[in-house]
């Protein structure tokens, strides 16, 4: 039995859902009958008009909020909004994360390092998903079941890095997972039920890994929809000494 089944009402939050695997786990979500409210975020309106479609279909429980998850005042700003609605969460994904931009592109050698792209690498990576960990905390504090997860990379592994390159991503990954692992020691201290983790879901085919799917084989390239579910399944499966690990979507333990 998964732990959402041992909860009544389910809420969810979905960080970076105006497309790829954020938009997925909405659309995922809201098949779910155990779910009664998903809170969902996006940076511009412009670039989610199928989130927010979305929302016209099923006001009542899917709720979108205008957040950049660079902005600290904003992530306070949507977290307030949802704790005036519910007093706790049940489920957090945090999908948000850059491999490349306009003139960003993930460096193959140390020519390339810019320091401008590295800070722009960690903020959006890494330090976003640790402010979510400040001001969501309250919304953990309970006593049911829960989980924060975030999605990492397998690239982020110190101990997998067999191939080099991509300083900028690999480094922000590799923090990211840090952070999430030291805010989850301190998770357990005052909200005992919650899990943190963070995942690794695989290339899947999206804007983020679009420019990069030549080389992978088409047995290794997973739909979003694919990958919603396996991530699901993690999630669902886990267990109370899980909080502060690193899990491939299969479900394995990945080296840090």
């Amino acid at each position: 039995m998964s732990f959402i089944d041992e909860i009544n009402p389910v809420n969810a939050l979905i960080v970076g859902a105006n497309r790829g695997i954020g938009l997925g786990f909405v659309q995922k979500l809201l098949q779910d009958h155990r779910i009664a409210k998903i809170y969902a975020t996006y940076r511009q309106p412009e670039s989610a008009s199928e989130l927010i479609s979305l929302a016209g279909e099923d006001s009542e429980r899917l709720i979108c909020l205008e957040m950049d998850i660079t902005n600290e005042l904003q992530i306070a700003e949507a977290v307030q909004k949802i704790r005036i609605q519910v007093d706790k969460l049940h489920l957090v994904v945090n999908c948000v994360g850059l491999l490349h931009e306009d003139n960003l592109q993930p460096e193959k050698s140390l020519r390339q390092i810019n320091s401008e792209n590295l800070l722009r690498y960690f903020q959006i990576n890494s330090i976003g998903a640790v402010l979510l960990a400040k001001h969501l905390l309250p919304l953990f504090r309970h006593g049911e079941r829960s989980v924060f997860a975030s999605i990492s990379a397998k690239l982020g592994s110190i101990g997998d890095n067999q191939l080099g390159g991509w300083y900028g991503y690999r480094a922000s990954k590799t923090a990211l997972n840090m952070l999430m692992r030291t805010a989850a020691i301190e998770y357990k201290r005052s909200c005992p039920k919650a899990l943190i983790v963070t995942l690794h879901p695989g290339t899947t085919d999206t804007r983020l890994s679009h420019p990069f799917q030549g080389n992978v084989p088409a047995e290794n390239l997973f739909s979003v929809e694919r990958t919603v579910n396996q991530l699901l399944a993690v999630i669902e499966q886990l267990k109370e000494g899980d909080s502060g690990q690193f899990f491939s979507w299969d479900g394995s333990r990945l080296p840090w």
